[in-house]
């Protein structure tokens, strides 16, 4: 059978058949990244990796949700910018040397897990698994 010239896909990004693998990936990639995403009531992580110590690290913080839909600070009611160096204390620091080490320490041995929705919770898997490549690879990791 034949590949068709391009496929629809969800969200609506149309896949070329004749491309790389690599360039529709990256597509798709950039497409999703535009997306509304709400903001977890239970606050966000900032995750990095120390080369140095093979770790992966996730700080939680927690953060209320205005009216217009942004992330502020519980103490202070200042809008938490997704950018930049903002100096807040974690609520807890979580590390692991893997990525499934890290998802189980804040989903299953958490007592109370610092996420209360599905797409965060997937989010935190696709950065702590992009993280652990970035450590095995001895490449720097950048969180999305």
């Amino acid at each position: 059978m034949p590949t068709p010239p391009e496929t629809l896909v969800p969200n609506q990004i149309v896949i070329k058949h004749n491309q790389n693998i690599d360039e529709n990936i990256d597509q798709i990639d950039a497409e999703l990244s535009k997306r509304f995403i709400a903001l977890d009531t239970a606050g966000y992580f900032i995750i990095y990796i120390d080369p140095i110590q093979k770790l992966i690290f996730a700080k939680h913080f927690t953060n209320e949700i205005n009216a217009q839909g942004l992330a502020t600070d519980p103490e202070t009611g200042k809008v938490i910018p997704a950018k930049g160096q903002v100096k807040r204390e974690p609520t807890r620091v979580f590390q692991a040397y893997t990525a499934k080490q890290l998802c189980v320490e804040i989903f299953e041995n958490s007592s109370i897990p610092p996420v209360t929705m599905l797409d965060h919770a997937a989010y935190i898997g696709r950065e702590a698994q992009k993280a652990e490549w970035a450590l095995r690879q001895n490449q720097t990791y950048i969180q999305d």
